[in-house]
């Protein structure tokens, strides 16, 4: 069994999975990451180092501990129920369950989602007579969740200015109405985890004890705050196993802190990293282009990738004059290599902004060809869903305000805004639930109003009390009234059926969980919420964002809009390491292909209603020449869309005077100069063409401006 399990690894990998000691993995694209970390576990269990139960595997979304899970079945005759495998949220959630007397939280906790944690943040910042013109509640919530994920409460958040110690008000105020309704956000998981195991020592060196090794996947996604909860749980005698690639950390908004990758190579002794190079996906044409592209970024642990599969085609760059002529281009190329054969599911069309989409998906539903755009709402994220949990909550506990809110007049019983705000003065005046001033409003108008919705609920807990939970899922959905009310809407159908496939989720956890009670269930249902899963349907060319892109691969990929200002995007240019994440972002959208790259941009595109002149992306240049197979331009025999309600300038098929190129410009964009007048700025980009071309620059005391490029008078810094 121990040739089996470690045969066809590559010497690397082999060195990977059998390692004796903590170690980071740096694990280029298409390496077998996935097979490598899967096999340590089993590897660590088949030769008896640790049980199944001793150690912890985080990853970044449950499909992916799903196939964790699934792959560890087919190597190992072992049970994974019970094993501490799942995501850093879902983790959390668990050990926060198992200890919610010491993390300060009653036993039935509930997790607000996005949505819900706005409508909390709202009730809030009414709660405080709070303007919410001058204070945004997204806004709010926002630095709300910045400060959690810097593992920062309220009151110990820095306030320089009015305008924030009101955040920060704000922030204590949400966070006490949080503590006593029982409602954990999802940055409050990892803080409050985080903050449990600070604290209590005789915690931390259990879990310290019984983890003998952690496992973390796409360790270059971590924030500080999860590494400092791994730290936390990475005793004296265990072993810390990080696999994650430097070059693909593209999620700095989100909090992903690519720094952590040396920070724990220097505090836990790492000399070197154990390097996976060899790639298994794409052929080295590919793999050379994104080397080359990558390396021009600073303070890189450092790797080439590289495969035997061959050097297959050139990469085809294709310059267009406009972005319908370069959407046409993209339509015709996909027509040619179906009709070769390849299945339109093996294409995909990658953009660094959502709104390069629209032109493309124009020129596809033009040529009756069939797309998908990737992503949308996710299953539990839609409206019918979210009403038919938010009764789920109610029946497991009517205290739930969030969900109190969002149902007790849906479907519509004649509750109005009024009587809610009634009850809610009542509430807050006796320091109770909602549902507690409803059963108790002294109102005889309000608490007519309410005794339908109240006893509903009542009857809902008795009927579902002791039943299978799918059964519970079918009652509550029947008995609310949801079900009628969207079998009698307009255009129906899809909402009914997903309202039947709830139970059915409820049935597959179920069987999958050793935990089956309703409130474990809808925890699942939370943490399930933001997952990005592809719909299954018909044989379709795949449109998404370069984001969206990364873990998926396909045998051709195109990337569209390569000019400057939209990939490198301009909001990245002046930001602090905003050009190499953009960089990595490209190095991701390029190893996406297996066999065929396309590369395109147009020196005009339509955007916001009006004519965009770009110059050609950077990152074109960084590729060499000798890779790339530079396309004519085509003679545009189709007139370009025009937009409606919009002024569009004449676009003619003649190569504009220069310059043309980024090369040829006098100063980079992203690079700082200086004006006479205004001082030191920097540069945000370039439109027009010669001799009328303009330069923009973004002035930190007078914000953007434009000068004609002949008479800037600038200077470099």
């Amino acid at each position: 069994m121990h040739s089996d399990l470690l045969s066809g690894l590559n010497p690397d990998q082999l060195a990977a999975v059998t390692t004796p000691s903590s170690a980071l993995v740096l694990a280029g694209a298409g390496s077998g990451k996935t097979r490598v970390l899967t096999t340590r576990i089993a590897w660590l269990i088949q030769q008896q180092q640790v049980s199944p139960m001793g150690l912890m595997a985080v990853t970044f979304t449950n499909k992916a501990a799903k196939e964790m899970l699934t792959r560890l079945t087919a190597m190992l005759p072992i049970n994974t129920r019970g094993m501490w495998v799942g995501t850093f949220h879902g983790l959390c959630n668990r050990l926060l369950r198992t200890h919610h007397r010491e993390a300060g939280l009653p036993q039935l906790f509930t997790i607000l989602d996005s949505s819900d944690q706005l409508s909390a943040v709202k009730r809030a910042l009414r709660a405080l007579n709070v303007d919410t013109e001058k204070y945004d509640p997204r806004k709010v919530q926002s630095f709300i969740n910045q400060n959690k994920e810097a593992g920062l409460r309220a009151d110990r958040v820095e306030a320089w200015d009015p305008f924030t110690r009101h955040l920060v008000e704000y922030y204590a105020g949400y966070d006490a109405q949080c503590q006593r309704e029982g409602a954990v956000d999802f940055a409050e998981l990892l803080l409050r985890a985080h903050e449990l195991l600070s604290r209590n020592a005789l915690l931390r060196e259990h879990y310290q004890e019984r983890f003998r090794h952690l496992l973390v996947d796409e360790f270059q996604d971590t924030s500080r705050l999860q590494y400092d909860w791994l730290k936390l749980l990475k005793g004296p005698d265990s072993a810390l196993f990080a696999v994650g690639d430097d070059d693909q950390s593209i999620y700095a908004f989100r909090g992903a802190n690519v720094a952590n990758m040396s920070l724990m190579m220097s505090e836990f002794g790492i000399k070197e990293p154990i390097k996976l190079t060899r790639n298994y996906r794409s052929l080295s044409t590919i793999l050379d282009a994104a080397n080359a592209v990558i390396s021009h970024n600073q303070g890189r642990l450092g790797k080439d990738l590289w495969t035997d599969a061959g050097g297959g085609e050139p990469i085809r760059h294709f310059q267009a004059y406009g972005d319908g002529e370069e959407a046409r281009f993209i339509v015709e190329e996909i027509e040619s290599r179906h009709r070769d054969g390849e299945r339109y599911s093996e294409m995909a069309v990658l953009y660094r902004a959502n709104a390069l989409s629209r032109g493309i998906e124009h020129a596809l539903f033009s040529a009756t060809l069939p797309y998908r755009v990737y992503g949308g709402l996710r299953f539990f994220e839609r409206a019918e869903i979210k009403h038919a949990l938010a009764y789920l909550r109610l029946a497991a506990n009517p205290e739930d305000d969030n969900a109190f809110l969002r149902v007790v007049n849906f479907p519509t019983r004649g509750i109005g805004n009024r009587s809610l705000e009634t009850v809610s003065d009542q509430a807050a005046a006796a320091g109770t639930s909602l549902w507690v001033a409803a059963c108790a409003s002294s109102n005889p108008s309000s608490g007519k109003k309410f005794a339908p919705f109240v006893l509903l609920i009542e009857n809902l807990r008795k009927e579902i009390s002791g039943l299978p939970l799918a059964e519970q899922v079918d009652c509550v959905v029947e008995q609310s009234g949801l079900m009628a009310f969207y079998q009698n809407e307009k255009d129906g159908e899809d909402r009914v059926e997903n309202l039947g496939e709830l139970a059915t989720a409820a049935a597959a956890y179920a069987q999958e969980s050793d935990d089956q009670s309703l409130e474990a269930f809808l925890g699942h249902a939370a943490l399930e919420a933001g997952e990005h899963e592809a719909t299954r349907g018909q044989d379709a060319v795949q449109l998404m964002t370069v984001h969206s892109a990364k873990g998926l691969e396909f045998n051709t990929v195109f990337i569209t809009g390569l000019e400057e200002g939209l990939f490198p995007h301009e909001n990245a240019l002046t930001e602090k390491d905003g050009l190499e994440e953009e960089r990595r972002l490209m190095y991701v959208a390029i190893t996406r292909a297996r066999k065929q790259l396309y590369l395109t941009h147009a020196q005009s595109r339509m955007l916001h209603g009006q004519v965009r002149y770009g110059l050609p992306s950077r990152f074109l240049e960084e590729i060499p020449e000798k890779l790339v197979n530079a396309l004519a331009n085509r003679v545009v025999t189709a007139p370009l869309p025009q937009a409606t309600n919009f002024v569009t300038r004449k676009i003619t098929p003649a190569a504009p005077p220069p310059p043309r190129r980024l090369a040829d410009v006098p100063f980079k964009i992203g690079s700082r100069v200086k004006h006479s007048r205004y001082g030191e700025g920097v540069v945000a980009g370039y439109q027009g063409q010669a001799p009328d071309m303009e330069i923009k620059v973004n002035f930190p005391t007078v914000g953007e401006k434009a000068f004609l490029l002949e008479y800037a008078k600038l200077e470099a810094v």
